[in-house]
């Protein structure tokens, strides 16, 4: 056998399983509040910055408009979003949170120090996770620059 085909010798499947693992420890969270890992990622970027077009929260989220637009879609039928025709140019549209989308904030809050508790209270400390996030931030940049 190959030694680089062996899983354990795959990074791509660590990075995918963490990956998994993360967005299904959120989902107890996120169910009953009735949205999804992705769109509380939409949420994230919009109540930093409100009132962005779509093609600005697909880049922050590294996602295309073809995979952002029915991600939009459904959490503008949540009541979540408006999306609305840009003033300047009329084909850009802008995400806009509802109330219903702010008031969310209130309530997910407490999110990630409920998930930081389960995550070190298994694996480690939090210095530890967050001493991670330079490499990942690295390891995405490489690979972002691969894809174009």
């Amino acid at each position: 056998m190959y030694e680089q085909l062996k899983l354990d010798n795959q990074l791509c499947f660590r990075l995918y399983t963490a990956a998994r693992l993360v967005t299904n420890i959120y989902q107890p969270y996120f169910a009953p509040l009735g949205i999804t890992y992705p769109q509380y990622l939409v949420l994230l970027v919009l109540w930093e910055n409100d009132k962005q077009p779509v093609c600005e929260i697909g880049k922050r989220l590294m996602l295309d408009t073809n995979t952002i637009t029915p991600l939009l879609q459904r959490m503008e039928k949540a009541g979540l979003i408006v999306r609305t025709r840009g003033t300047e140019d009329t084909r850009q549209r802008i995400v806009s949170l509802t109330p219903k989308g702010m008031e969310l904030q209130e309530q997910m809050v407490n999110i990630p120090d409920c998930l930081s508790d389960k995550i070190t209270d298994k694996i480690g400390s939090v210095d530890e996770i967050v001493a991670m996030i330079p490499t990942l931030d690295k390891l995405i940049e490489g690979l972002s620059k691969i894809q174009k």
